[in-house]
């Protein structure tokens, strides 16, 4: 069974609803050791200090904010308790909200909020009313010693209690160098929406796959076994010379066309050899 990360409570209004906080993602990524090449020791990380190059140990290690080039102001454990959010263990819904008015910049981390038996009925009516009228609390919460910004979001069954970033920390777009508005050519326009068309289908996340970790634990598990490592595909190479964007677009739109055609077939004829095992069990039950 999971291990929540706190227990508490969602507070709007005078209603209090006790939950539990469970993790809602889980990180793939492969880990990996730093190694002498020599004889494959463990390598691990020394602590020296910029100035004097000794090693320093961890009862002397301070933590400084660097105010000025080479000037810090040293803070001590006391200084972080004293400006720390109180840990209220809750989640405390201060508005309302459409979805849509969010941007999805804005969201950061999600969790699963699980309800204690005795707060079932209260989270199912609050779910519920949240669909119903299509929209999402704004909280403040407080996770490890930090507060968040977050919404409070029906997921199916489930609330998720998704972490946002504040205003401050999304980077303005306007720094950055974007091509102005303008009215695309009509026949550009006519083909790209047409090659949106032909690509559009209802989206189906089982259907992706981290393919790079897959094909790296594969390599990793032939070395383990002494096999050889499976070969790697060539790379598709970009073309930096400049193209007409309306043959890429036709030619694009060809191939996508071709390919849902490919894929077509192939569920068809999946769906035939469903069929003839379907009735091949039919046949030998009535015999």
């Amino acid at each position: 069974m999971a291990h929540a990360i706190w227990t508490g409570s969602i507070n709007f209004g005078l209603v209090t609803i006790p939950v539990k906080l469970q993790t809602a993602i889980r990180t793939n990524d492969l880990r990996f050791n730093f190694l002498h090449k020599k004889d494959e020791g463990r390598i691990n990380n020394v602590r020296r200090c910029s100035i004097d190059g000794e090693e320093v140990s961890y009862d002397e290690i301070v933590r400084g904010y660097e105010y000025e080039k080479g000037k810090y102001v040293i803070l001590e454990q006391a200084d972080f308790d004293r400006v720390n959010p109180e840990a209220t263990q809750s989640v405390d819904i201060v508005q309302f909200v459409e979805l849509s008015e969010i941007n999805p910049m804005y969201f950061d981390k999600p969790y699963y909020l699980e309800p204690e038996k005795r707060g079932r009925h209260a989270y199912a009516l609050l779910r519920e009313a949240l669909k119903a009228a299509n929209k999402v609390g704004i909280a403040r919460v407080v996770i490890r010693s930090r507060e968040h910004l977050a919404a409070l979001k029906p997921n199916g069954d489930a609330l998720v209690l998704e972490l946002m970033h504040f205003a401050d920390e999304i980077v303005d777009q306007s720094s950055l160098d974007f091509p102005e508005r303008e009215k695309p050519h009509e026949n550009e326009m006519k083909v790209a929406k047409m090659l949106i068309d032909t690509m559009s289908e209802p989206f189906d996340a089982e259907a992706f796959h981290d393919k790079y970790r897959e094909e790296l634990l594969a390599m990793i598990e032939a070395r383990a076994a002494g096999k050889e490592a499976p070969k790697a595909k060539a790379p598709v190479r970009s073309h930096d010379n400049v193209v007409n964007l309306m043959d890429v677009l036709q030619k694009s739109l060809e191939e996508s066309k071709k390919q849902r055609g490919a894929q077509s077939a192939e569920s068809a004829s999946e769906r035939r050899e469903a069929a003839k095992k379907k009735t091949a069990r039919r046949k030998k039950s009535a015999a």
